[in-house]
């Protein structure tokens, strides 16, 4: 039986046929019309660009570097210490923080002498009182912030100078503090003025505890029916006072209450300020006139609470109280970084001041202009802000007596001023984050065309509050010195007691004198702590150098051999034009 023949095998064809390419609706699967699903074919068929690919650095291989440069190839390495940081912490973990040195030429004999108080000129006479214009003494301004300081031989190492006052001395209100338009009487007691609103501060502050002072208005609205009142005459004005408590940063040519650095009461209405926005409250009927007494007492957390409330670890769940008692371990470093400058005749520590910062003047503004913080400034004020500078103090207020009589809060839950809630101008040497000690909230009164106010920090106070005449009467029977020692340790016990804020005044010096002793011993340990040089005998002060006093010839003598610039060298001496 013979076998079928195999089919033969066809030829391979000529031509392949090539692969169909796809189209966009192959590609991206999307039907070529319109359905439910997808009812706009045409749209979606659109093809994106693709995104650009991302070039790569070329990098040289390590062979190729050696090639080049032979040994000193591996040198192209980045170095690790400088990349991506702005700074190197030290080794051993801390940050040690000392106020900045200056080179400086050796202080002249007359540089020991006690500063001089300001000249003052006969200027007005008004409320039974003469005023005066004071000179010869320069003014807070432009980011800078002036205290008296005097040569002393007994610091060597802080170039021979520390801080000191002037006449006359106790709690009142501050020369170089002022606005240049600010008139005087001669115990710095009372100002008043003939220009617009202007402010003057005291020469204390308060940055924890309770204190309380005083202000009579001198010259201001008068009753209804007086001469030069409302329905009298015109030709003696008595003008406008406002009084309140305000920080550093605060205008010195705006009324108190202008900013969010200061809280005023007006004496139109009795209305509160703050952020110029006035607010009734005193009741209808009750505005500050002439001859009233204003009491205004303040209230602050300690210092303790305060750190936490800036560094973002307050928690008011576990913070119910400020009744911790602090430990001396947990005081925060004092940096005062100033130098030594003469103007005319006196010497003064110049330093930069605290500025005012963009959150709070958006803060203020009634139409804020929308930036990258808008967000965090629509929230108000609070303990745990996002931004340091709108973070507020628990437990804090203000209180306003009138005459004697309790009227009420008009402001609580204050403004938090520790750093980095107060920042300096920027701008070259300022240093952010250093609390130089002196932030705080002062006692402050400005005064508008006449208007005249006077101060009483204490002890005899003309209306004193019910809280502050029992303290005066208390007698502890068994040791009132002891208990009086403990009140002035900065305890719990003295945070809760009402205190005139004279009391302050000489915390505040004390204050100064432990300062000033702690940065010449930090400027001795980082000489070598080497005593051989400065073992000399030199009269021992910490109040005004007498001039005649026993070995301070011998003192300015070895001060222009070890000085920095010797006897031919100057201390910069700065020019401040009148306003």
């Amino acid at each position: 039986m013979s076998e079928a023949p195999l089919a033969r095998r066809s030829a391979t064809p000529a031509t392949i046929p090539q692969k169909r390419s796809l189209g966009l609706e192959d590609e991206q699967h999307v039907p070529a019309v319109s359905s439910p699903l997808n009812p706009d074919p045409v749209t979606s068929r659109a093809r994106r660009p693709p995104a650009p690919r991302e070039q790569r650095e070329k990098k040289e291989s390590l062979k190729k570097r050696e090639a080049k440069a032979g040994d000193g190839a591996r040198s192209g390495t980045p170095d690790s210490q400088g990349h991506g940081r702005k700074s190197k912490k030290p080794r051993d973990g801390y940050n040690i923080l000392s106020p900045i040195r200056y080179k400086l030429p050796a202080p002249k004999p007359t540089d020991f002498d006690l500063p001089k108080a300001p000249i003052f000129t006969p200027f007005l006479d008004k409320a039974e009182r003469h005023f005066y214009e004071s000179s010869e003494h320069v003014y807070n301004r432009k980011g800078f912030r002036y205290t008296h300081c005097i040569a002393d031989p007994t610091f060597p190492s802080s170039q021979y100078h520390r801080q000191s006052e002037t006449e006359p001395f106790g709690p009142r209100i501050n020369f170089e503090d002022s606005s240049s338009h600010i008139l005087f009487d001669s115990p710095g007691k009372s100002i008043s003025t003939e220009k617009g609103f202007r402010m003057a501060r005291a020469n204390v502050g308060v940055r924890e505890g309770k204190w309380y002072w005083e202000c009579k208005i001198l010259s201001g609205v008068r009753p209804a029916g007086e001469d030069g009142g409302k329905d009298g005459g015109k030709d003696d004005p008595g003008g406008h006072v406002r009084l309140g408590w305000a920080r550093r940063e605060a205008s010195l040519d705006t009324p108190v209450g202008f900013d969010a650095y200061s809280y005023g009461l007006r004496d139109v209405a009795g209305q509160k300020v703050h952020m110029s926005r006035p607010k009734d409250f005193m009741p209808a009927g009750e505005e500050i006139r002439e001859g009233d007494v204003i009491g205004l007492e303040i209230n602050l957390p300690s210092l303790l609470l305060h750190r936490k409330v800036v560094d973002g670890s307050y928690n008011k769940a576990v913070d119910v109280s400020d009744d911790v008692e602090p430990h001396a371990a947990e005081a925060a470093d004092i940096i005062r970084d100033r130098v030594p400058i003469r103007y005319k005749a006196h010497l003064y520590f110049e330093q930069f001041e605290y500025h005012s910062t963009k959150e709070l003047e958006e803060l203020m503004n009634p139409a804020p202009v929308i930036t990258a913080t808008s967000s965090s400034i629509s929230e108000p004020p609070n303990p745990n802000h996002p931004l340091p500078s709108l973070r507020t103090l628990p437990f804090s207020c203000i209180k306003i007596y009138k005459n004697g009589q309790y009227i009420g809060k008009p402001f609580t839950d204050l403004l938090a001023f520790l750093p980095p809630a107060s920042k300096p101008l920027n701008q070259v040497g300022a240093r952010e984050g250093l609390d130089d000690g002196m932030l705080g909230y002062f006692p402050s009164v400005s005064v508008f065309r006449g208007g005249a106010a006077e101060v009483n920090f204490g002890p005899n106070f003309w209306c004193p509050p019910p809280e502050l005449s029992a303290n005066e009467y208390d007698v502890d029977m068994i040791d009132n010195s002891a208990a009086e020692a403990t009140l002035r340790t900065g305890s719990i016990a003295s945070l809760k007691k009402l205190r005139p804020l004279n009391e302050r005044y000489s915390d505040q010096i004390a204050e100064d004198i432990v300062y000033d002793i702690i940065d010449e011993v930090d400027f001795w340990a980082q000489d070598g702590g080497d005593t051989e040089a400065k073992g000399r005998e030199a009269p021992t002060a910490l109040g005004p150098v007498d001039p005649s006093a026993p070995g301070v010839d011998s003192a300015v003598a070895e001060m222009e051999t070890i000085g920095g610039a010797g006897p031919a060298g100057e201390i910069k001496e700065i020019v401040q034009e009148e306003e």
